[in-house]
């Protein structure tokens, strides 16, 4: 009775140790789940990176953005100021706002764009799917929703978000902190330094915020990296299933080759009534010949076979009138060094030019 348990019970632990997932994807499992559009992507690394190249952009073309933001607002109180207020003079006054304020962005807008394009593309290469948009009505289940919400990948989430709250609220505290004599000052200053100060500072904080970003986005990409091996992992009964699809069901493949072999076997038995001769060995070979010298160097085998094929052989001959001699020694390097279709091999062509000329003495005498 222990025995029959113990049995049971490593039977059922081989069962879950072959449902482990503890094997690394195959390219085919990876192209499929590629396909659906899961792959390893950090969203924070086009984030940080289009932060960070957006104040470079505003370091690098101070002077440009001085001169919109400026020209903007000195014709905003001066020009704009003095229209009569009309819904014809409105319209024509928020379509010039909204054009400057365009040109104004544009340039930071590109750059977003190439940058954010460019993120993604160096994580994943060229993708596009439509398998994420489509509907799912598992992704209204509460219960997988709440699942989620208390997974593990959740409370990752959760922290990073915590970790770039304190490095932003660090960054921001730290520089004001440094600035705090000159942010007392402000009032004394004239309104363009307060300005220039102004813009300084904030691209300052931001770049500063954008590096660390940056440099956070690195180990976010490792640990996404980590998370999509692991849900791409298979059992060892996964991979078995897989090669079976991908190689097909032995029973079916037993089937078809069984199957092929009927079907060639049918059609050499065919070829046997147009054969001269059929050499055997007498009971476990058969070999039959054909041979045309009008059409044919050499005679080639059209039939062979060992045991019941050789049978089979035999006794298609006798019904189609094919002579049959016994040659053991000739019948077994046939069957062995030529295949169906193929002339016979060069050091038993003398053998055989006896044989076929001993049937056709007795052809020709009957």
């Amino acid at each position: 009775m222990l025995a029959v348990v113990g049995h049971r019970r490593l039977r059922l632990d081989l069962q879950l140790f072959a449902g482990e997932k503890t094997e690394k994807a195959t390219p085919k499992k990876r192209q499929d789940a590629r396909k659906k559009g899961q792959v390893a992507k950090s969203n924070e690394i086009p984030s940080a990176f289009i932060m960070l190249f957006s104040f470079l952009a505003l370091m690098m073309f101070s002077g440009f953005f001085q001169d919109r933001i400026t020209s903007f607002f000195t014709v905003a109180y001066t020009d704009y100021m003095k229209l009569e207020i009309t819904s014809a003079n409105i319209t024509i006054l928020f379509s010039q706002l909204a054009y400057q304020g365009t040109i104004m962005l544009l340039p930071i807008m590109l750059i977003a764009l190439v940058v954010g394009i460019i993120g993604n593309y160096i994580q994943i290469g060229f993708l596009m799917t439509g398998e994420p948009l489509k509907m799912k009505l598992n992704k209204l289940n509460p219960i997988e929703g709440a699942k989620k919400i208390f997974a593990i990948r959740a409370l990752v989430e959760f922290l990073k978000s915590i970790l770039k709250f304190l490095v932003i609220g660090f960054v921001v505290c730290f520089t004001i902190w440094l600035e705090r004599d000159t942010l007392l000052s402000l009032s004394s200053m004239p309104l363009e330094n307060i300005y220039v100060y102004a813009a300084r500072i904030t691209v300052l904080i931001g770049l500063q915020i954008a590096v660390l970003l940056a440099f956070l986005s690195i180990f976010d990409y490792i640990y996404q990296r980590y998370e999509h091996e692991k849900s791409l992992r298979m059992s060892k009964q996964d991979i078995k299933d897989e090669h079976k699809k991908a190689e097909g069901d032995p029973l079916i493949k037993s089937k078809i080759r069984e199957k092929q072999r009927r079907m060639a076997m049918q059609r050499m038995m065919q070829e046997v009534p147009n054969a001269d001769v059929v050499i055997t060995n007498p009971t476990h070979y058969a070999v039959a010949l054909k041979y045309d010298k009008e059409q044919m160097e050499a005679p080639f085998v059209v039939a062979k076979g060992q045991d019941y094929v050789a049978l089979k052989i035999k006794e298609a001959a006798q019904s189609s009138g094919v002579m049959t001699m016994e040659n053991k020694q000739l019948a077994r390097a046939l069957y062995a060094q030529a295949d169906i279709g193929d002339p016979i091999p060069d050091d038993l062509f003398q053998a055989v030019a006896e044989v076929l000329a001993y049937v056709y003495k007795v052809k020709g005498a009957g």
